[in-house]
């Protein structure tokens, strides 16, 4: 077995309780606070891999979910694994499959031991279990990998939250002493805070985890229903509790706003398909905030999005050609809006490093608040 350079994590400088630091894996560092655009089936959807890497992009994300049910994840391990199947020879995380799993209340059955669940594609019977979904993750060669867990639901009440948790921590456990079959192979494995909106839950499910000991460590079951200011109030109970060296990765966020209300309370990575599928629906993210694109009153704007963008597509297209791709149902249309919103992501992430860096996060986000508040006047 050929053992790779360990996984790391670093912090570089602080600004409050924002961290800018570094992830280090065998396929390359990633600069956090980091988002990973979402690659769902193999790819981020309507881009070239080339264009998310350009648009500043240190790693993306898999679905073992979806991968598993096609191609499969054999099929993948045996065409060399995730990054030479798309391309992508840079760090991959893949999630574990138990939001896509959650998502299937109709086809699933849960037990102590996983989920039997009819797959979306064509009903064939399958059972995702914690062994099962790092066995998967494996497979596609994954950089970083998350324990199998069971996204809880919102609404929930706390007793139903309590068991879930509880489950979540039992299969972490499982996940965790499947992971060891890959040892030597410079991966990481990052646990799951569950506990839904309930800071006791939180508690537990954290020290659980930390006591288990991972690489790095999520939130999950937040962004699913229970806004904004439940989020952040979880966020506030749960990260204080999280090791000071390791990554925090919090799951499935989401807005630019969330984004940097999340970094300013100490969250590291992200991803979410927000990008891309507002894209597809002709929604771009700029500077000065969301635009629509299929609203009649850009049908004869000749400017850009942002005359400023590195991005080509946010600087160099019409916003009147723009929505006229949208109004004919042109496929340039959403692969134009998905690399420009990509492109916006990582800016705003390089921003909120600098300002890191700098000592100036709190001025920099002031800023982009009021930036996207403004809008763009000249309309």
């Amino acid at each position: 077995m050929t053992v790779s350079k360990p996984f790391s994590f670093s912090v570089l400088q602080t600004d409050g309780r924002a961290r800018h630091g570094l992830v280090r894996t065998a396929r390359g560092d990633i600069r956090t606070p980091a988002f990973m655009p979402v690659g769902t089936a193999a790819t981020v959807k309507a881009l070239y891999a080339d264009q998310v890497r350009e648009a500043g992009a240190d790693i993306i994300l898999g679905n073992t979910y979806h991968l598993m049910l096609r191609p499969g994840a054999e099929r993948v391990a045996a065409l060399g694994g995730l990054h030479e199947f798309m391309r992508w020879p840079r760090p991959i995380l893949t999630d574990s499959g138990g939001f896509q799993v959650m998502s299937l209340a109709k086809l699933r059955k849960l037990s102590e031991e996983g989920v039997a669940f009819q797959s979306h594609i064509d009903g064939s019977r399958h059972m995702l279990t914690p062994e099962r979904s790092i066995a998967v993750q494996g497979l596609l060669g994954s950089d970083i990998q998350m324990v199998f867990d069971e996204c809880t639901p919102w609404p929930c009440e706390e007793d139903a939250a309590e068991v879930s948790m509880d489950l979540s921590l039992r299969w972490a456990e499982r996940s965790k002493a499947a992971f060891a079959a890959q040892a030597g192979l410079g991966r990481a494995l990052f646990g799951i805070v569950q506990g839904s909106v309930y800071p006791r839950l939180r508690e537990v499910s954290a020290r659980g985890l930390v006591d288990m000991g991972f690489e790095g460590y999520a939130v999950g079951g937040l962004a699913v229903g229970e806004g904004q200011e439940r989020m952040l109030a979880t966020l506030d109970a749960t990260v204080p509790m999280l090791p000071q060296d390791r990554p925090r990765y919090l799951m499935g966020v989401g807005t630019p706003e969330d984004i940097v209300l999340s970094v300013l309370r100490g969250i590291d990575m992200f991803d979410c398909v927000m990008p891309t599928r507002s894209g597809r629906h002709g929604q771009a993210f700029t500077r000065f905030g969301r635009i629509n694109l299929r609203n009649a009153r850009h049908a004869e704007d000749p400017r850009p999005l942002d005359p400023e963008s590195a991005c080509p597509a946010a600087s160099q297209y019409s916003r009147a050609y723009l929505h006229h791709l949208f109004r004919c149902g042109e496929y340039l249309g959403p692969m134009l809006l998905s690399w420009a919103n990509v492109w916006y992501y990582q800016d705003l992430m390089a921003g909120l490093r600098a300002a890191i860096a700098e000592g100036r996060l709190e001025a920099h986000c002031a800023a982009l608040r009021e930036a996207w508040a403004r809008g763009d006047r000249v309309d």
